[in-house]
């Protein structure tokens, strides 16, 4: 049987620890089994436990504190993931071969993992390898999207990902629940964006690069079809949180190879059973 993962991603602070925390416990209402494993080898702490974490391999600071290395906060987490991609062998160990699993990989927040570097298009063949059916989990903060400008470039950031990685993806607003009610009804154009009718805004650039965001937008949309669209996720809303699951299990196929089970049958009861006589001898027991 195949084995299901999503690789959690997203700029640095958009909500990737706490979209894994509440699928964790979003599961556990609907009695699903999921793992999740921590390849952010600068993170600090969970409120949920983790299968497999990419510190016990290697953790940033060590990098940093190599005299030898002499890097930076991000040349040091470039050099960590660098060092994860030469050692699948300790993931692989670490994941088992137990079928079925259904794990959220927390990736690190550096963008350039999802646009230039091999790294994380490395992982994906390797998991795919190992049977597992990807589906990419892009998120980016509601908070920064209520502008026409910070919008594109969430939407850039998401279509890079896309593009490097050639898997099934589902992007996320995250952090709904902190927005305001007028802030939420501003944002709702957003989930599904016409790119048409945003070159008329304005407020996106100065006019030197009017031509340059024409551009972009047209890039992104299709005659009518947006290549990017995007579903809210407020953590407080299990419906809403259902949906953006069964997006992501839909991507990736999950539960079409389950054995079908039939239904028991039920022994058909006699017609001549007295009904009072029974309930009778249970009370007077």
């Amino acid at each position: 049987m195949p084995r299901y993962a999503q690789l959690v991603m997203g700029p640095a602070g958009s909500g990737k620890s706490t979209y894994c925390s509440t699928m964790i416990q979003h599961s556990e209402t609907i009695n699903r089994s999921v793992q999740v494993v921590n390849l952010d080898p600068a993170a600090e702490h969970f409120d949920y436990p983790v299968m497999a974490d990419i510190r016990e391999l290697i953790q940033v600071d060590d990098v940093m504190e190599d005299d030898s290395l002499r890097f930076g906060p991000n040349g040091g987490l470039v050099f960590c993931m660098e060092y994860f991609a030469n050692n699948f062998d300790w993931l692989e160990e670490s994941l088992g071969h137990v079928e079925d699993d259904y794990i959220l990989f927390d990736c690190p927040g550096q963008i350039e993992l999802y646009t230039h570097l091999p790294v994380m298009r490395q992982l994906v063949e390797q998991l795919q390898q190992w049977e597992f059916r990807v589906c990419g989990v892009f998120l980016v903060d509601s908070q920064f999207m209520v502008e026409s400008f910070k919008f594109i470039s969430g939407v850039m950031a998401a279509l890079s990902a896309m593009v490097s990685l050639e898997i099934p993806q589902v992007n996320i607003m995250t952090k709904m629940d902190l927005l305001s009610p007028k802030a939420k009804k501003e944002i709702e154009k957003y989930l599904d964006p016409d790119m048409y009718s945003m070159m008329e805004d304005n407020s996106i650039g100065s006019t030197k690069f009017r031509k340059l965001t024409k551009a972009i937008c047209v890039c992104v949309q299709i005659d009518d079809y947006s290549m990017v669209r995007f579903l809210p996720f407020d953590r407080t809303d299990e419906e809403g949180i259902n949906i953006v699951l069964q997006h992501i299990d839909f991507s990736i196929q999950y539960g079409e190879d389950l054995e079908f089970k039939e239904p028991k049958e039920v022994d058909e009861e006699p017609s001549n059973l007295n009904y009072d006589e029974i309930f009778q001898d249970k009370v007077d027991t």
